[in-house]
């Protein structure tokens, strides 16, 4: 478990049986999700461009969410400043975790 806000957590549950873990990066609008197989990429899909990747698709649907980047086990999403990562975390974690394995 990180040292992340106290919403982090609540989207984590027990954090003993989940295949998504959530991770603070420098940028407050940022955070990384660690699903521990790889992800394929890197990859970078931005909101407003076409995607024919329905997981970048998905997760560019939630409220907020301005960029996607994957990489070896991870994805980082970028919200807009006025998002509610409380709001995202749990939304992107159902979509991660439908995609890569609970």
């Amino acid at each position: 478990m990180c040292a992340c806000e106290p919403w982090v957590r609540t989207a984590l549950g027990s954090g003993d049986d989940m295949a998504v873990t959530i991770s603070n990066t420098p940028n407050p609008n940022a955070l990384k999700f660690t699903v521990g197989i790889d992800v394929g990429g890197p990859a970078t899909f931005v909101a407003g461009k076409p995607s024919d990747d329905p997981m970048a698709s998905a997760l560019l649907a939630l409220d907020g969410v301005t960029s996607i980047f994957m990489t070896a086990d991870f994805v980082t999403l970028s919200k807009t400043p006025a998002a509610s990562w409380e709001t995202i975390a749990p939304e992107a974690t159902k979509i991660l975790e439908e995609r890569f394995g609970a």
